[in-house]
């Protein structure tokens, strides 16, 4: 929900009224009122030199025209709106399942011009898919040798960006447990109402820890409804890794990287979702940008304005200006005829 408060006019056309005060102001010294007294031969006022407006005449013209204008704007009815908008949730439920294994620090992926390990990669495509959903509820857990909750679903999504970008390797112990994850995930989406459900898995290997076997955890998934769609990230066969030799150095070398492409493609399958392979950023980018066009689904949004009209504020001044004016021609500056 968001509110937003602005000023306005209910009738602004009626401000272009404001613009004929000008041309009243020029007709009256250009013609002036009526004589108060005459004379048949101007010329023994010729040497007076050029007439003037007193400085009480231009005062009380002032306050009329003053409240005149302050009129108009009454009558254009400011108000002080306040709408507030409430968006419905979509009905969309995501849990994003990343993998944090060692393997993920393979340097087989790049940002702009940079060379970049695959953790880095995918998180921020990960933040982009998630700026990209601001009204689905998206959670989001982590895995190496076991899973671990990063965050619940939320629509608080700048939390869990941040949340995200906490990510490490080697928060627990080494492994690829793609079963124990998913598991994980359905868990947390299975007692949830949403009209659609979904698991984002990315790896870059097979699955040789936890508990659960990766097809056990998919057809478990299947049954609450969840669609998977999996994703295998890096290249196949040796990636430059990083380490650090004898001199702090760090060094690469080609390791072999594991990676059970056939398991993600029956995970995908089963539980009548897609399977994706991301070589580079861009195709990892485009993985989630198709990902995103496949499950869109319509935002209600509600909004209800209310409106405080203020025109008080100026036909009050309004009226004070002109008895005002009358009061000081009246007493003070009270005009001879």
């Amino acid at each position: 929900m968001s509110a937003l408060s602005g000023f306005a006019f209910a009738h602004p056309w009626v401000l272009l009224l404001l613009l004929a005060i000008p041309l009243l102001a020029w007709l009256k010294g250009k013609f002036g009122g009526t004589a108060g007294v005459t004379f048949s031969n101007t010329a023994m006022l010729a040497k007076i030199g050029n007439r003037r407006r007193s400085r009480a005449g231009a005062f009380l013209a002032a306050l009329t025209y003053l409240a005149l204008a302050l009129f108009i704007v009454a009558l254009a009815r400011p108000q002080l709106g306040r709408v507030t908008t409430r968006v419905q949730a979509t009905g969309v439920d995501i849990m994003l399942v990343l993998d944090v294994s060692r393997s993920m620090l393979a340097e087989d992926f790049t940002i702009g011009s940079r060379r970049a390990n695959r953790i880095d990669a995918v998180k921020l495509v990960t933040e982009q898919f998630i700026r990209e959903r601001p009204n689905d509820r998206i959670g989001l857990v982590a895995f190496a040798g076991r899973p671990y909750l990063v965050s619940p679903l939320t629509l608080d999504h700048d939390w869990l960006i941040r949340n995200l970008e906490r990510l490490r390797i080697g928060l627990v112990e080494d492994g690829t447990a793609i079963g124990s994850a998913i598991a994980s995930a359905a868990n947390r989406l299975k007692d949830k109402e949403a009209k659609t459900k979904l698991i984002v898995v990315l790896t870059d290997g097979d699955n040789n820890a936890g508990k659960v076997q990766p097809l056990t955890a998919a057809e478990a998934a299947k049954a609450l409804g969840i669609r998977i769609y999996t994703i295998g990230a890096g290249t196949e066969g040796e990636a430059p890794f990083p380490l650090t030799n004898q001199f702090g150095r760090t060094v690469y070398r080609n390791v072999l990287v594991k990676f059970d492409e056939k398991t993600l493609q029956e995970i995908a399958a089963m539980t009548s979702g897609q399977y994706f392979r991301a070589t580079d950023t861009n195709s990892l980018r485009s993985i989630f940008g198709e990902i995103d066009k496949l499950e869109k689904s319509k935002v209600e949004v509600e909004k209800t304005a209310q409106y405080r009209d203020l025109f008080m504020w100026f036909l009050i001044p309004g009226i004070a200006c002109l008895a005002l004016e009358i009061l000081l021609s009246q007493t003070v500056w009270r005009r001879l005829p």
